[in-house]
This record gives structure tokens, sequence and C-alpha cells, in this order.
């Protein structure tokens, strides 16, 4: 059986982030939408519906009997059990918008459809950036829920301090973790494999720190907070997803963030997530084309892939930061750092596109990762379109 991940409804609402992914890639909790299900449905096998700029990256799907999902939802477990349970021709409908539906792959229509169903239940959907932050904490208990099941934890190390209940700690093997505090009074705490804790951190649940990735010398991470994997963390963090391969390694305080793969945040950089006057936030909208009021009080930086800040860099409440854009001039950036922006202020020059390429091969190949040929046509694509 064929998973088929579509972008249909969503994809422009996550810009920045998708700019280089479908949203099934986006990570949220411990795993990405595609890897939580992947476990759920017990299938290996997918293919994305998505922009046709990203098809070459991201497979496109067979013509074949597939099972074809929107997939960035939590299911309860009643709709987990329906979806499991579609037959060829039925698909489920949440708030007037497919959901689900087993359907073949050649010429899919929604005429191909004999039988709808409402689903009653009422689900966690995420339909913007600052959603995935904002349901970390809810994604971080069904992941580690997922994944730790019937499993049991490596041991910590005596060294450290811990408050709260042993099963809401899981440490994978190869993990590292000496001379620090756990708490997950607040909420449960996730080690990765061949993760590492280093000496004098402080961390307070929900946090997922995922493979091979660290916490620097004293950092303090509150949850609800994922390091992706390959990741370097230091400072203060609040609330915040990295997806992975990113480093905000030295001093300075990021909140109720998200930031993309291949980003590296300077010493000192650090973002606002609360107005002076305490009103709610706006940010910018790449489908709207506006600045768009999230209803929020507490927003910081939303940052997409391979994007840089320079030692000291300060970031105002609800900035979004575009696609390989580099901030390093004195003052706050504004609130839209346009992509490829050299410099990070409105009306700098763009960096230009084989520089970008350049950088990129390099960061990459420090994590043994090749830019791939179709990754340099994403960044030119965006680059001329965007």
């Amino acid at each position: 059986m064929q998973l088929v991940f579509s972008d249909a409804q969503y994809w422009e609402d996550f810009l920045p982030l998708t700019f280089t992914r479908p949203i099934a890639e986006m990570r949220c909790g411990i795993l990405t939408f595609s890897e939580r299900w992947k476990k759920l449905l017990t299938i290996d096998e997918v293919s994305y519906l998505t922009e046709d700029f990203l098809q070459e990256k991201f497979q496109k799907p067979e013509k074949r009997e597939s099972l074809f999902l929107v997939p960035n939802f939590l299911p309860t477990p009643d709709v987990l059990q329906q979806i499991k349970n579609l037959r060829k021709g039925e698909a489920l409908v949440y708030q007037d918008e497919l959901l689900a539906a087993k359907v073949h792959m050649e010429n899919f229509t929604l005429s191909q459809i004999e039988k709808m169903t409402d689903i009653t239940d009422e689900l966690l959907f995420f339909k913007q950036p600052t959603d995935l932050f904002s349901y970390n904490d809810k994604a971080i208990d069904f992941d580690f829920e997922l994944l730790t099941k019937g499993r049991t934890s490596q041991p910590l190390s005596p060294t450290n301090g811990f408050l709260g209940n042993p099963e809401d700690l899981f440490i994978e093997e190869g993990a590292q973790i000496e001379f620090s505090t756990l708490n997950t009074r607040t909420g449960k705490i996730y080690i990765g494999k061949n993760a590492e804790i280093m000496e004098g951190c402080h961390l307070r649940g929900p946090i997922a720190l995922c493979e091979d990735s660290k916490f620097n010398l004293g950092a303090k991470i509150y949850g609800a907070t994922t390091v992706g994997p390959h990741s370097k963390v230091g400072g203060e963090v609040n609330n915040v997803v990295i997806f992975g391969y990113s480093n905000k390694g030295h001093d300075g305080f990021i909140g109720n963030s998200v930031i993309g793969e291949w980003c590296n945040l300077g010493a000192d950089t650090n973002s606002s997530n609360l107005k002076n006057n305490y009103a709610t936030v706006k940010l910018w909208n790449y489908k709207s084309k506006k600045f768009t009021d999230t209803g929020l009080q507490f927003a910081g930086v939303i940052m997409g892939d391979h994007a840089k800040t320079a030692i000291n860099t300060q970031l105002n409440t609800g900035t979004v930061v575009g696609l390989a854009a580099n901030i390093f001039k004195n003052g706050f950036p504004p609130n839209l750092v346009e992509n490829f922006s050299w410099g990070g202020m409105k009306g700098d020059e763009k960096f230009k596109l084989e520089k970008a390429i350049e950088v990129a091969e390099k960061a990459m190949i420090r994590r043994k990762i090749i830019l791939s040929e179709a990754d340099k046509k994403i960044l030119g694509y965006i680059f001329k379109q965007y």
C-alpha cells in the first residue's frame, strides 16, 4: 500500500518553512508528520502531492491503489481506526475538507469516491507555523507514547538531579547526560539516540532532544521544546521547535519560535517573544501578502531553512526570516526578512544564488550530507519566484 501525503489545502499557509519541503516533512513533537504516520499505519512507502518544483526531490505517487492523507493533524484512536478501515472508494471528511481516502491514484478525482463519512471527533489540526510551537506539548505527549510504549529507558546517571515521575523520562541508547537537572513534573522528556546533555544544563519538560543532538554547557531549556536531529542548542530556550541540522550553540534567548533546517544563530542572538504593550502578535503571511494577527500574545521568530544570524543579532517580536537569509547589520531587522537577503534590512541586495548554494554545500558536508541537484533547483526556484 502506498501512502500519499497531500499538500493541497495548507502548503502556502506554512511558508517560509515549506519553501523546501512538503507539509509532511515538518517536525513537531518528536517526529515529523511523515515519520508519525508511517509508524501509526505501519506503512513504509510514502509519496507526496505537493508543489511542482518540489516533486523532483519528493516522490510523486505511483498510479496504483493508495491511501490519500492530509498529514498535519494528530488522530484520536477512533479516527486512526477509521483511516485503517477505509475501503476503496471510501473517504473521511473533517470540517468539509477531505482528510483521508482509499483511491486509485491514476487520474484521481473526487468522482472516484463512493462514500464520504464525516468525522465527529475533534482533531488537533496544525494550520499555521505558530501551531507547531503552540501545540508542541500535545505532540510530544503523543509521540512519547507512540515511541516508548512497552520499551525500557536507559538509566539516568546518578550525577544528575531529577524531579517527577521516572516513567515520564525516556533515554535512548547511547545518550549521555551528566551533572544536569531534569524535571518531568511539567511534561515528559525524551532524549534521543546518541544525544548529549552537557554538564550544568537545566531541563523542564515537555522536551524532545532528538538523535545526535546536544544541549551545550549550562543550557536552560523550558518546554514545550523540540530539538530535531543533529543540532546544538545553548543559552535559554522556551517553547521552540527546531526541525533539525541547525545550531543555536551560544548564549541568547529564543522563545515561541520555529527554526528550519541548516540554520545558524550567532552568539547572543536574541528573539523577543512579547510586545511591550502586551498586544497580540502579527506575523507576515505569504498567502495573503500581509501581516496577519496570530491571536497570540507570545510569538518570536519563524525562520526558513539555511538562514543565518550574526553575533548580537536582535530580532523583534513576530519576525519571519526567509529562506537563506543572512542577518548581520546593526539595528533591529524588519519583521519580514526577505528570502536570500544579504544583510537582513529592507531593500538590501540579494545573497547571490551561487554563493548561497556554496554555503549550503559547506554547511551540509560537515554533517556528511550532500546538497543534491534537486536541492539546488529548489533554491534556484525560490530565488527567482519569491
